[in-house]
Formats: structure tokens, sequence, C-alpha cells
């Protein structure tokens, strides 16, 4: 991407990652982050929905990074599973990437914050970092175009500890939206939002 695109990376926060096992809560603007934490971290683990292991390639390389399967329809049991898995993954120190929002959104737009990083948080005995980016504004979804410029990722200080659903749900999205957008408007005057 450097040298093709003119598209580098700048990581913001690093006093803010705890040794060990740690679950990333990341806003998800663009593909990129669906692979910079490979390059970020050693064995970095994500949770992902089922559905994409069934895509060529991708699936099978989701498998090989030992990724763990959410079924958004499973119910209470698939909820189980998740918090299992994860407690084994969090246990072997692995850091654990999972967007809370569930899908890719634009610059500038938030999706629902669902429930399921909520119960990590409180099952999996491993700290919650909340995760901002600006890289839709270089890598638009579903866009074959890449923009030149510095995309960022900023590591925001871990969530206290002892908040219940509703305190949580609601400091995490706050969190991660404003530096989110703090981040978009540092760079949007020379680089306006990638459209889809």
């Amino acid at each position: 991407l450097k040298v093709i695109v003119g598209l580098d990376y700048e990581v913001r926060g690093h006093q803010h990652i705890p040794p060990g096992g740690v679950i990333f809560a990341c806003k998800h603007q663009s593909a990129w982050e669906t692979m910079a934490f490979h390059i970020l971290f050693s064995d970095t683990s994500y949770v992902i929905k089922k559905e994409l292991f069934a895509v060529p390639l991708f699936g099978w390389y989701a498998r090989k990074c030992q990724s763990i399967p959410v079924d958004r329809a499973g119910g209470g049991a698939a909820l189980r599973r998740l918090i299992r898995d994860v407690r084994i993954q969090i246990a072997a120190g692995r850091p654990l990437v999972i967007f809370p929002e569930g899908t890719r959104m634009a610059p500038g737009t938030r999706g629902t914050y669902h429930p399921g990083v909520f119960a990590l948080y409180k099952q999996a005995r491993a700290p919650v970092v909340p995760v901002a980016l600006n890289s839709g504004l270089f890598w638009g979804r579903r866009q074959f175009v890449k923009r030149p410029g510095v995309m960022v990722i900023e590591f925001l200080e871990a969530m206290p500890e002892g908040l219940n659903r509703d305190q949580f749900m609601a400091e995490l999205e706050k969190r991660v939206e404003a530096a989110s957008g703090r981040l978009a408007d540092e760079a949007a005057p020379h680089h306006p939002p990638v459209s889809g």
C-alpha cells in the first residue's frame, strides 16, 4: 500500500495496551483493520460472523488464525460457546479483536453496538481496550480505489472494571465514536470521506 498507493498507517496510544491477553473493541470502517492487527501484534485472533468462514481464501485464512465464529442467530448457546472460545484464547495470552458494530460503517456514521462485547467484558477476565480509527477515509467499504495518506489507529484507555451493561455499552460507544470522529476531522481537510 505504501509503495503502490502512497497509503501508510500510524499507531497511537501504545501506552494503553496491557501485556498478555486483551480484548480490542475496534471501530470497523474498512477491510484494513481485518488484517492490521496481524501486523501490529503476533498471534492475533478475531471474533467474526460464522458466515465468513465459508468465503474462499478469507475463510481459510480465518480458520488458520483460529478466529472465533459468532452465530448471531444462535441465542444463548452461541454466546456461551463464544465466551468459552474467547477464554481459551485469552488464557493463551493472545490479543483478541471484536468489532462491536458487527459490520463496516462509513466515517461519520455509527451502527448499533451489540451487547456481545459486554458479555466478554464480564466473563472473559481480560482488559477491554477501545480502538478508534479513520481508515474508511482512505479505504472505503466495497471500494476498489484506495486513497493516499496516513490511516490512524488509536488505542484508548482500557474500560474500567465493575460497569453494568448500560454503563459499559454507553461508555464504550462514547469513547470509540468521539475518538474516531476526532481522527476523521484531523484528516478530513485533505481527504473527504470515501462513499459507500
